[in-house]
């Protein structure tokens, strides 16, 4: 609702269930792709409404966070609507030659239905406005500079969640161990302190967390500051286009939709938390209110019911009744375990002990 109007926005009420059922009923391929951009919105709310009306029309789906500040968006388009998704795009005085980034990967079925919602920022950093300048932002690398860049010796930084660069990043990157963006941006800072000189190379997956990392590392003194243009996304296009490109990256691409994961290459660089086994998949913890995101093999998944501790193996075999009561009151938070906090490979049960 807007704040300064009290007006509802349009929404979409289904369940993730119903929404992926109705996504397995369909008979026509999909296309994932994500696109960013930082530029005055004037009237956000008004905007949300406006595309939801003329994206639900195209039967797109997916998650958009809009904010005076911009838009980022991902996105899953019937294949047989696409040109006239993006000349809709184009069309919009906002959005004018958007660039689109397409998944590497995709099995059509990477969101289960249209979410457009308004925002304080479209990426939240926690940082006053006067720490960086969006218009100051660094050098775009393509992928064969951005190769050629790290040959060089340059200091690279992975600007990713430390769940995301666990099971894949580029060559020699420093990844900070860091749940949030808001977390990365001064420990980053803090880790380059001393190297204002030196090159470093910031990428993420698809460039947006770049933009403001880039531009609050030149407001704080960091004179040679680039960026992979397009992210891992973009960088696995152009290998895809070029076979002459050498491939820097390992593993997986962390994607914020329901694959989970794109693959870069065929390296395996994670473990299953729980049994060790090289293993390169999240999922959720079953238990819902915990909802952990983790790494969990098939074996330890029939082993541990899906769950991520005993704690939440316990819990999911109650009744419903009593599992529902658990979740009830303010007095009852949200079990949200962090790997810092859990040794996730210290589990051992055996439920009929």
């Amino acid at each position: 609702m807007d704040p300064n109007t009290g007006k509802k926005g349009m929404f979409n009420k289904l369940s993730k269930e119903q929404g992926l059922a109705l996504v397995e009923k369909e008979d026509f391929s999909r296309k994932t792709v994500s696109f960013y951009r930082y530029v005055i919105l004037d009237a956000p709310f008004d905007l949300r409404d406006e595309l939801y009306l003329q994206w639900n029309e195209l039967g797109v789906l997916g998650r958009i966070y809009l904010a005076h500040e911009g838009v980022n968006a991902q996105l899953s388009v019937p294949e047989h609507n696409w040109e006239a998704f993006v000349k809709a795009v184009h069309a919009n005085k906002y959005f004018t030659a958007m660039p689109f980034k397409i998944a590497v990967e995709d099995d059509g079925k990477s969101f289960y239905k249209l979410t457009i919602k308004v925002r304080h920022q479209i990426v939240a950093d926690g940082l006053p406005i006067d720490e960086y300048d969006v218009t100051d932002v660094g050098v775009h690398l393509d992928a064969e500079k951005w190769n050629n860049a790290l040959e060089s010796g340059a200091t690279v930084v992975d600007m990713r969640n430390h769940y995301e660069s666990e099971i894949g990043k580029f060559k020699g990157a420093i990844c900070p161990d860091v749940e949030t963006f808001k977390e990365e941006l001064p420990e980053v800072k803090e880790m380059l302190k001393g190297q204002e000189e030196d090159e470093i190379l910031l990428y993420c997956t698809g460039g947006i967390r770049c933009e403001k990392t880039s531009a609050y590392l030149k407001h704080h003194g960091f004179k040679n500051v680039f960026q992979l243009h397009g992210g891992i996304i973009d960088y696995a296009r152009q290998l895809e286009q070029d076979d002459s490109l050498v491939n820097n990256y390992e593993g997986k691409n962390f994607v914020f939709d329901e694959r989970r994961g794109e693959r870069i290459s065929a390296d395996v660089i994670s473990n299953c938390h729980q049994c060790g086994e090289p293993f390169d998949t999240h999922v959720n913890c079953k238990n819902i209110n915990c909802n952990l995101l983790f790494l969990q093999c098939d074996n330890c998944k029939t082993k541990y019911e899906n769950c991520c501790s005993i704690e939440c193996i316990e819990i999911i075999n109650l009744p419903m009744e009593e599992q529902k009561l658990l979740r009830k009151g303010t007095g009852q938070k949200k079990m949200y375990y962090s790997h810092k906090r859990v040794n996730l490979n210290l589990i051992k049960y055996d439920k009929n002990n």
